[in-house]
């Protein structure tokens, strides 16, 4: 018997015991509100040295412009947080790739935006964004070529006004919004016959994930002022080593005043876990008989952490009507120009 009463006191003893360490102990103190999310700070910080053959600059790209030179790209600096259903992002840059990149001079403001989840698959976003027109991008961190493409400069940069965006399932979304009349520029500027410019630039892109790896985006961007592009950008991880991305593209200049059209394929293969080799071809065409150019580039990318090395060889070749100025070693006109760059880039 009394065994048996020393087993259930021992019992009786341990559940409470248990019951005391699971409980929490009430010190007649209000709990402390669970901290906020942390600021992400991220960015990325570029330098280059670039050579064309002839000892010309000759082709007329985006960024990395200065020849037989060590040269600066740009420092990159974003923030971003989102505390509860509520974001915001603010990316500055600093250095030549920015000055291009931004026709406002001195505000060095590549992204600024609030966004909120209405519900887990609505989102509203308002400010100054990225465009979502395209393959390549401004910052050297989300490219593989170092150089860029027709493509890429003749295209948006950004586009500042306010979009919706609606995930149908975890394959296919939809955005669409209203934009500022000018493109890369974060106020609406004079048109025609409005005094103070206009919210007139209509965009829209729809998101497919047809299979594991592979994302297209159909996109459109038109208005009166900006002129209609329209907008396919595609990439498939087709196996760990091997992937494939296409950019096309055709715009349309208002008032019938001409326009481009284009293609570009990106093939890269991984041959091992640093090194990755690709090539991006184009075709560019200058519409109403304005010429047309080809372009091949071999660029390597060599990954150390952080740092990717990314030596690259590019050769362009033009119809004689085309816009752009090519001169050869003797400064004479030539339809072929070529370059090689070295560049180092940091994101952190």
């Amino acid at each position: 018997m009394n065994k048996k009463l020393i087993i259930v006191s021992l019992f009786t003893f341990a559940a409470i015991t248990v019951k005391a360490a699971i409980m929490p102990v009430d010190t007649g103190k209000t709990a402390a509100p669970a901290a906020d999310p942390p600021l992400v700070f991220s960015g990325s910080v570029d330098t280059y040295y670039k050579a064309d053959f002839s000892g010309h600059s000759n082709i007329p790209t985006s960024f990395a412009n200065e020849n037989n030179s060590i040269s600066i790209g740009m420092i990159d600096l974003a923030l971003k947080k989102k505390v509860g259903k509520a974001a915001f992002v603010g990316e500055l840059s600093f250095g030549p790739r920015s000055d291009q990149s931004i026709p406002t001079s001195g505000y060095h403001i590549q992204n600024l935006y609030v966004s909120y989840d209405v519900t887990d698959k609505f989102n509203l976003t308002a400010g100054y964004m990225a465009t979502f027109v395209g393959y390549e991008v401004i910052s050297p961190v989300g490219n593989f070529n170092y150089s860029t493409s027709y493509l890429f400069t003749n295209g948006p940069f950004q586009n500042a006004g306010f979009k919706a965006t609606y995930a149908f399932s975890d394959k296919v979304s939809l955005m669409a919004g209203i934009f500022n009349n000018k493109w890369n520029y974060y106020s609406s500027l004079n048109s025609g016959n409005t005094a103070n410019g206009d919210v007139s630039t209509f965009g829209a892109q729809l998101t497919v994930t047809p299979v594991k790896g592979w994302t297209a985006y159909v996109n459109l961007v038109t208005g009166s002022y900006s002129g209609t592009e329209f907008d396919l950008t595609t990439a498939y991880q087709i196996t760990n080593a091997f992937k494939l991305g296409l950019n096309a593209a055709t715009f349309s200049a208002p008032n019938n005043g001409g326009g481009f059209e284009g293609v570009a394929l990106y093939p890269q293969i991984a041959v091992s876990p640093i090194v990755t080799f690709g090539l991006r071809g184009e075709y560019f065409k200058v519409k109403d008989n304005g010429g047309n150019v080809k372009a091949i580039t071999v660029t390597s990318n060599i990954k150390a952490g952080p740092l990717t090395i990314i030596p690259e060889v590019r050769f362009d070749t033009k119809s004689s009507d085309f816009g752009a100025s090519f001169t050869d070693s003797n400064g004479m006109a030539a339809t072929h120009a070529s370059q090689f760059v070295l560049a180092a880039v940091y994101g952190f």
